[in-house]
């Protein structure tokens, strides 16, 4: 066999070896349990400055009478 025969059939092999792997996830790469993007605490924060201005539009649009 020359060098580059060699080397070819090394490239054939690992190839080949990748072919019978494909579409396997390994369990380590995969998420577990429930990561949040937004914690808890700032999405009640947000939580409550929308609906505190809300209300507090509300509030002051009924105390002006309605007009802005």
């Amino acid at each position: 066999m020359t060098t580059s025969k060699r080397l070819a059939d090394r490239k054939i092999e690992k190839f080949q070896k990748n072919i019978t792997k494909r579409g396997t996830v390994p369990e380590t790469s995969t998420k577990k349990g429930n990561n949040l993007s937004v914690g808890p605490i700032l999405l009640g924060f947000f939580i409550f400055v929308v609906i505190g201005s809300s209300l507090f539009q509300i509030i002051r649009t009924a105390t002006s009478g309605g007009m802005a």
